[in-house]
């Protein structure tokens, strides 16, 4: 098979793709035929090593993947063989045509939901349900969504608008607020613009903080008295750099979300499942073949990408 190898840590073209046996599944894994692979921003980071962790190298990147079930391991259903579905590799394996997934990390495809947007749903839904659930967001309230036009953010105004929220999309650029906008975003604002705390039409009673820094900061700085700040992503390179004491002088409460396997499998099912109803429509602005993996990671990089990212690894299924 062909599979995208990251040998030393630092620019995108440090990935190249490589002829590489193919993986043999172990107990209780799938072995899956690679429609499309997904890309997160965290990937880039921890391919330039300034990630949140440091894997050991040489490594083939990538952890979520969509495709065909080729064959399973002992203590797996036969029946899973032909199979469309998603799942998670464990961190590793997913740039390749073919990849190893853990039987609790895979879920099957349901019938009316194409391939390649499950796979863009599979982490980014779950992360968007997962915070959205953790903030109680009650019908009237003002929600800020930062990184609006990004893989999480597109969704998350869509299921906050569903919860009756009046949403904020905060986003960079024209291109980008254009995005939030068309997705139900009552209001969507360029942060490119220096005032753009002066443009969110006053305080907001959550913050989904997916980009940390000082974007982060600035957002905390809007919540109202008795507001939520939630924290699930550093698009920035870094955290929101802020104190429990700091939030409680100025009334306001930053949530830490957690979950457990239980909850992220429940997460993952209901996000596939609004998918395939219609209610959740998963952005997927990029998609470039398995051999271009290096470009799609700085088109990432340079903040051009809008929605989600795939790479095509192999036949496309519908």
């Amino acid at each position: 098979m062909r599979a995208v190898w990251l040998s030393d840590f630092g620019p995108a073209a440090n990935l190249r793709i490589e002829e590489t046996p193919d993986p043999v599944p172990a107990p209780n894994t799938a072995l899956v035929d690679v429609a499309y692979a997904n890309i997160t921003f965290v990937e880039t980071q921890v391919r330039s090593g300034n990630g949140p962790f440091r894997p050991q190298l040489p490594m083939v990147p990538g952890n979520g993947v969509g495709g065909v079930v080729r064959a399973v391991g002992a203590g797996m259903d036969p029946g899973l063989v032909g199979a469309r579905v998603v799942g998670s590799t464990g961190g590793s394996g997913g740039y390749a045509e073919l990849a190893l997934v853990p039987a609790d990390a895979l879920y099957r495809v349901p019938d009316t939901l194409a391939l390649d947007a499950a796979v863009a749903v599979l982490a980014d839904g779950r992360t968007a349900s997962l915070v959205l659930s953790a903030a109680r967001t009650k019908p009237g309230e003002r929600v800020l969504v930062e990184a609006a036009a990004g893989g999480v953010g597109t969704l998350l105004v869509q299921l906050a608008k569903a919860a009756g929220a009046t949403v904020v999309a905060l986003a960079g650029g024209d291109r980008k607020t254009k995005v939030a906008a068309d997705l139900g975003a009552d209001l969507a604002v360029d942060y490119l613009a220096a005032d753009w705390p002066t443009r969110l039409g006053g305080p907001v009673d959550v913050v989904f903080d997916g980009v940390g820094g000082e974007i982060g900061r600035t957002a905390f700085a809007q919540l109202a008295p008795g507001g939520r700040m939630l924290t699930y992503g550093l698009a920035s390179g870094q955290w929101t750099a802020l104190s429990e004491d700091e939030a409680a002088a100025r009334g306001v409460t930053i949530v830490r979300p957690t979950a457990g396997p239980e909850d992220m499998r429940r997460f993952t099912e209901s996000a596939l499942l609004a998918a395939a109803e219609g209610r959740l429509h998963p952005v997927i602005g990029q998609r470039f073949p398995l051999e271009r993996a290096a470009d799609a990671h700085s088109v990432i990089e340079s903040r051009q990408a809008v929605g989600k990212t795939l790479l095509i690894a192999g036949k496309a299924v519908q």
